[in-house]
């Protein structure tokens, strides 16, 4: 999926520099610190333990208080303190203070209560502002606080946030920016609950769930082996993990074009462009009003030059060119800096020093698209070369292009440290630099990216409830899914469908897992959106899966689920639990979407709702082994429960006789 939020977002190799070259966290001489997951207005996780960390001067003895609770920590040689103080009951607000060394550090309006983590995609990103009925929809309510952790993705395990943030307390003006669907879970629980309620959006658009899975718990698979040890090398030795990911793209390329090797030429200073045609690159190339561009795919090369005085060149030392689609490989002076694989997202490089020439220094770009619009896509603007002292030098001199092969549908296999395809980075900056803060919950919202290896989510997802649960040291942490909603093409006949095994993997992980829960979604989506606005319905669905999980309350955690499948006489018939008093069809007298299936060749099916079952009338054939329902990218459902919510889509097998 495409997300407009990645624009905006620095390279990797340009976010390796700044980590290597920043100064340390806090400096030695500043007064004790806290992470940056603590800020005024922060909620903690009540009757847990209270751990709170920070930074002081390497040996420096410190004093944590918060109410009337204190505890004394030590800063290690990396000058990294963290202090445990004994649980506490909700309430606050509280004042939290860090004192050492002849200074303090002082947080107001702590309150405690209950903390909820959300992750996720774009579904889970998409902001409170934009959801379904949210206007005038946002009250003020001091005991509800949420954060929104900045997006970063490192190769290595980060101690602490990128950024630090900012705890809000929500208000009309400030709730529209929070995870819509966090927002509506979080609040419906608040009000039932009456307790302080904080929730922490930890979410990137379009990204997979492998970014989001510690690469300790990855590794445990062998097909990511390989590209695990790349993202070793780049968190020990960048600049040697950088050349080997060059010589993959370059053995890739002399595959792939048989032209390749010739056109190495044209990354170099000296070769002579004079003969390319001119461009200004701004969109995509087919909408550059150019009849070659028009309906190319393939590979381009963009060539332009920039003149620097000596203190220029000397102080240079990143390259940004805005968004590109789709695949880049980018030199400057023949050397090259930087690739990336995620189409329309923003390329910002780091530049090695020497690698800039006082006079004139020569950048080429060779972009491989086309399929979503190619080339430079965005304004000339915001391409230029950055220099240490903050200045933006841009890239204003004309530009020249040269097609290379023309192709369709080749992709390069991505670095894994390439957003949205990473392994584990995601983890490493937005989830590890939590662990230490408890939880009553954790809700995800996921998997549209990886519904091109649908089944492999049946391993990947539990992996990553395990992940989480040993990464904040709570083994029994509730865990609630959001099931993807109907997105595509509507199924005239039974078929195959990515959604529908995406959907069927994350059901199955609920049900091995007695500490996670699930909310139906299916019948709010849209099949011709991605971002269904109706994240209302989504978070309260969840807010009642919680409920039953994560607070114990005598309710069902959803609506209908199929428990087993039995044959009588003619039919085959499906019985069902969390019914709500009974199953009810809409809009007809009977459920639409039931197939009943002999291997791989399945045929819908007249079925009718009765009580807690539905019967497929007719259905009990030779050979019939299972039974489907919603099993589409975008089905049509009319079942529900007495309590009005969806029955879950699901594929179950027929139960042998003697079972």
């Amino acid at each position: 999926m495409r997300n407009h939020t990645h624009n905006r977002l620095a390279g990797m190799a340009a976010l390796l520099l700044a980590s290597s070259l920043a100064a340390p966290v806090r400096a030695q001489t500043a007064p004790p610190a806290f992470a940056g997951i603590f800020s005024d207005h922060a909620v903690l996780q009540r009757d847990e333990p209270l751990s709170v960390w920070g930074t002081a001067a390497p040996g420096l003895r410190v004093t944590v208080r918060l109410g009337s609770a204190s505890a004394e920590a030590s800063a290690d040689a990396n000058g990294r303190w963290r202090a445990t103080m004994p649980a506490m009951a909700a309430g606050g607000p509280h004042t939290l203070s860090v004192t050492g060394g002849g200074g303090v550090t002082t947080l107001k309006d702590i309150m405690i209560g209950d903390v909820y983590l959300c992750g996720g995609q774009s579904n889970m990103a998409f902001p409170a502002r934009l959801s379904t009925g949210a206007w005038p929809d946002f009250p003020a309510n001091p005991n509800l606080r949420f954060i929104n952790i900045q997006l970063a993705s490192e190769p290595a395990v980060q101690d602490d946030l990128k950024r630090p943030v900012e705890w809000r307390v929500v208000t009309p003006t400030t709730a529209g920016e929070a995870s819509a669907v966090c927002y509506y879970m979080a609040r419906t629980l608040q009000q039932t609950q009456k307790v302080p309620v904080g929730f922490i959006g930890s979410t990137w658009g379009g990204t997979t769930i492998q970014g989001w899975i510690g690469a300790s718990s990855l590794k445990t698979l062998p097909a990511y082996t390989k590209r695990l040890e790349a993202l070793a090398d780049m968190a020990s030795n960048p600049a040697k993990a950088m050349a080997d990911e060059a010589r993959r793209h370059e053995q890739w390329w002399d595959a792939h074009d048989p032209r390749a090797h010739a056109q190495r030429a044209w990354r170099f200073p000296e070769f002579d462009d004079s003969g390319w045609p001119d461009l200004t690159p701004r969109g995509s190339w087919k909408d550059a009003g150019i009849a070659a561009l028009a309906d190319f795919d393939g590979a381009a090369w963009f060539r332009t030059s920039l003149t620097l005085n000596e203190a220029q060149a000397r102080a240079a030392n990143a390259i940004q060119l805005g968004p590109v689609d789709t695949y880049d490989s980018t030199w400057v002076n023949g050397v090259r800096v930087g690739g990336g694989s995620t189409a329309w997202v923003w390329r910002d490089y780091a530049v090695p020093a020497g690698v800039f020439k006082t006079g004139r220094n020569v950048i080429a770009i060779r972009v491989l698209g086309g399929g979503t619009g190619g080339g430079l896509t965005g304004l000339p603007e915001q391409r230029g070369v950055k220099t240490a002292d903050g200045q933006f030098i841009a890239l204003s001199a004309p530009w020249k292009y040269q097609l290379g092969m023309r192709s369709k549908g080749l992709s390069i296999p991505p670095a894994p440290w390439d957003i949205p395809t990473s392994l584990s980075t995601l983890h490493n900056a937005m989830i590890a630099p939590l662990a230490g803060y408890k939880f009553k919950l954790a809700a995800w919202y996921q998997g549209e990216s990886n519904t091109d290896a649908a089944k492999e989510y049946e391993t990947l997802l539990p992996l990553l409830i395990a992940d989480w649960r040993e990464t904040f040291a709570q083994p029994e942490l509730p865990f609630l899914v959001a099931q993807l909603s109907s997105f595509g093409s509507v199924a005239t006949k039974p078929g195959l469908s990515n959604w529908a095994q995406l959907r069927e993997a994350q059901a199955r992980t609920v049900r091995n897992d007695r500490h996670a829960g699930l909310a139906v979604t299916i019948d709010v989506g849209d099949r011709t959106d991605v971002h269904p606005p109706q994240k209302a319905v989504v978070g309260e669905r969840l807010a009642r899966a919680a409920r039953a999980l994560a607070y114990g309350e005598a309710i069902a955690p959803g609506g209908p689920e199929a428990a087993g499948v039995t044959r009588s006489g003619e039919d085959l018939v499906v019985k069902f639990k969390n019914t709500g008093g009974g199953l009810r069809t809409y809009s007809a007298g009977h459920a639409i979407g039931f197939e009943a299936c002999a291997g791989a060749a399945c045929e819908y099916a007249l079925a009718v709702a009765q009580g807690d079952t539905v019967t497929l009338k007719g259905a009990n054939l030779p050979g019939r082994t299972h039974v489907r329902y919603a099993w589409a990218d975008a089905p049509y459902v009319n079942l529900y429960g007495g309590d009005d919510l969806p029955a879950a889509p699901f594929m179950m097998e027929v139960e042998q006789a003697g079972q």
